[in-house]
This record gives C-alpha cells, structure tokens and sequence, in this order.
C-alpha cells in the first residue's frame, strides 16, 4: 500500500348573476384544470342575467379580462409541462451515456480489484493520519498510520490485510482520522474512482449506480479516460 502525492392575481372570476352567489373552491379547480368549462360558465352566467338587474358592465370588464388571464395561465402551463418533459429526456439520454464510464465522486468505498484499491483524499495541511479500511459487513482488513503532506493524495491498498491475509474482491470503506502537529482534528475528504455499473431512469433526476451506491449526476467530480488495451 502507498500514499502518493498528485498535482493536480389572478382572482377568479365573479360569479354575479340572478342568484348573486360566488364561486365554489370545486369550481376554481375546474376553471383552473379545464378553459371549456370556465367559457361555458361565463356563457351560462351571460345568458340568465336577471333583466332587471343586469351584470354591472365593470364587473364584466373585470370577467373578461380575467377570462384572458386564465387562457394565458393554461398556455403557459402547457408551454412549461412541454420544457419539463424536453429536459427530463436530456437528462436521461446524458444518464445513459455515463454507463461503463469510470467516474470520480466525493466518497468512501470502492471496489478491491486485481489492481488494489485506490482512494483519493485532500489534506487541508500536513497531518498525520490513521487509515482503517473496513469490508462491507464492517470488519476492519486493514489499519495503518501514516504521514501525509497538504493537498490531493492517493492511497492504493493491495488487498493484504494488517495481519498479512489476503481479502477477496468487493467494496471495501476507508475511514481516515488525521491531525496536525498540535494534535489537532483535521478534516480530511475523500474520493473514489469507479465504474458507473448502471442507471435507474424512473428516478428524477435519474440515479447511477457506482460501487452499488446511487449517484446523481451532479455529484459526479471527474471522467476518467481509461488506457488503451497495447496491440498485440
């Protein structure tokens, strides 16, 4: 194992007429979710005026002008529901892309391969640092104390616990607790770099699986180019 430095308003419409009663909260919705049905409405109310006591002609203003209001609301909202659904494709076509891609993402656990294990993590300052890395049923394989400088490091583990035992393949914590010359707590982050194995398209935003953990994509730090295979 090694620890290797890196560079690196509208109101609703008033509904005065011969029997003078207002709107329902049932009949906003309806007038909310369905124009047909506020225009009949309207049709209806203009229709059975009480001759002798016609609809003000400033209420009607008002009704009218509301009456546009409520049809521009609903093209609007047309118009949105369209750009939400556009982008909701963009985002999973761009989920899609990332499958098979080695990515880098803020956290803990990797996977144990024929070539290690690579951790990386960023010390604010020079610190001493105890490194315990744990398999997925908690037990610890392996613990180490080590000096680290400032800056973004790696830590490869070759899969050899403390103890000299080899650990089968699998994801594998590392947890470090580190501090300075004080004997002061510093705060070290991690990073892990791994396969995105699979994406989840019902989730909005849709959710990569890396390291059978569940990823956005905006918690996605760095693309990895992997080596070309050498010819034969």
């Amino acid at each position: 194992m090694s620890v290797i430095p890196t560079t690196t308003g509208t109101g609703s419409p008033t509904n005065t007429g011969a029997s003078g009663n207002s709107p329902t909260a049932s009949n906003d919705q309806m007038i909310a979710s369905n124009f047909t049905t506020f225009l009949q409405l309207l049709t209806t109310q203009l229709q059975n005026q009480n001759p002798l006591d016609p609809l003000d002609t400033n209420q009607f203003t008002q009704q009218l002008v509301q009456f546009a209001q409520v049809e521009q609301q609903m093209k609007s909202n047309d118009t949105l529901a369209s750009l939400l659904s556009l982008e909701q494709s963009a985002q999973q076509t761009t989920a899609l892309a990332y499958v098979g891609q080695t990515v880098v993402v803020d956290g803990s656990t990797t996977a144990l391969g024929s070539n290690g294990a690579t951790w990386s993590f960023n010390s604010p300052k020079t610190a001493t640092a105890t490194v315990t890395i744990k398999d997925s049923t908690g037990q610890t394989a392996y613990t180490g104390t080590f000096g680290v400088n400032s800056g973004q490091q790696n830590f490869t583990w070759d899969g050899h616990g403390t103890d000299g035992k080899t650990w089968p393949a699998g994801n594998y914590t590392m947890v470090i607790n580190a501090t300075d010359a004080n004997g002061q707590p510093v705060s070290v982050s991690s990073e892990v770099q791994a396969t995105v194995d699979s994406v989840d398209l019902t989730q909005n935003p849709p959710a990569l699986s890396i390291n059978g953990a569940s990823y956005t994509m905006d918690k996605i730090k760095r693309i990895v180019r992997q080596a070309a295979a050498p010819a034969a």
